[in-house]
């Protein structure tokens, strides 16, 4: 099992992400997940940089440290020929550490670039598509590509690394985990749910299974519950609600309802290390192996103290049992 730690780039500014990604490496995390945002989630999020410059900084800046989006979506904001270049290049400067999260995307993200918003059906087949492109520009040489939404035009990507990323599908049921079998390496979800990883496992899949552990520490729970709610109420919204929403202040109102006491139920909030332990296992009992911690707490480097000192040395433990 890999714990990694999620860097929430909605809530902090480019040069903080890449210092976090340091501490993190420092603290003994695995690997580093960042999402690909162009909007962030909430009116309190003041920030939502370019992803690809942050990944590019991180690589120069550490050594060990494995990176991943989580997740890009390369149909509609981005083209994939883009994301091809892009994600090559990513693991180059990394050395050969970084892993291409994807998935269908989210309104918030996608219709800035004035194009829509396709149905579901049609978001699946677009990602299909997308992977399939991808792959073909990865071979190396020119390649052209017509589907029914997705063209390249003979395409090359010059600089490929000597080991292509790793891609990882996010799935939230049946229909995605058959393009994850099909054209992934690997999973990614945000919830504790073996249904999904079966899914995939009969669709012909198999490979890393990725997934987002709900976390707030601080010093008391209160104070945890309440940043959590500030920063992170999103994430309790039904995500067939989340992929829809236009903008910021559309979340803010979907959200109106959710208070810190929600958050509790969901997330790990406070010092108590078995409580963070509990929230934790639940994902690696439901047979998740690579889990991005999030730290939805008031201070950072905090968090980084508590998981190196506190939790760590106990998910070794339980990674040592389960294997």
């Amino acid at each position: 099992m890999q714990i990694g730690f999620k860097l929430f780039a909605e809530n902090f500014s480019p040069t903080e992400l890449v210092r976090q990604a340091v501490e993190a490496e420092r603290a003994g995390f695995d690997f580093v997940e960042i999402s690909d945002h162009f909007h962030p989630w909430l009116p309190e999020h003041e920030h939502s940089p370019f992803v690809w410059s942050v990944l590019g900084a991180i690589a120069a800046s550490t050594e060990r440290i494995g990176l991943a989006t989580g997740v890009t979506c390369p149909t509609i904001r981005y083209h994939p020929a883009i994301i091809a270049q892009a994600a090559a290049t990513t693991q180059i400067l990394s050395g050969g550490r970084f892993t291409l999260g994807v998935g269908s995307g989210e309104r918030l993200n996608e219709h800035v670039v004035g194009q829509g918003w396709p149905e579901v059906r049609d978001r699946h087949q677009m990602l299909r598509e997308a992977l399939e492109i991808i792959r073909l520009l990865w071979q190396g040489g020119y390649h052209s590509y017509r589907g029914e939404f997705l063209t390249i035009e003979d395409a090359r990507v010059f600089d490929l690394p000597e080991t292509l990323p790793d891609i990882v599908v996010a799935i939230g049921g049946p229909q995605a985990a058959r393009v994850a079998a099909q054209q992934g390496d690997g999973i990614f979800a945000t919830d504790p749910d073996a249904s999904l990883i079966e899914a995939f496992e009969e669709a012909g899949g198999s490979g890393p299974r990725y997934n987002e552990v709900p976390l707030a520490w601080a010093p008391d729970e209160q104070t945890a519950a309440e940043s959590a709610h500030r920063m992170f109420r999103f994430g309790l919204g039904s995500w067939r609600v989340n992929s829809e929403l236009p903008n910021p202040p559309h979340f803010d109102a979907a959200t109106q309802f959710i208070t810190p006491d929600s958050m509790r139920e969901v997330f790990a909030c406070g010092p108590d290390v078995e409580r963070h332990l509990e929230v934790v296992r639940q994902f690696a009992d439901a047979g998740f192996d690579h889990l991005a911690l999030i730290n939805a707490g008031p201070d950072v480097d905090g968090f980084m103290r508590f998981f190196s000192e506190e939790v760590l040395p106990r998910l070794q433990g339980h990674s040592a049992e389960v294997s």
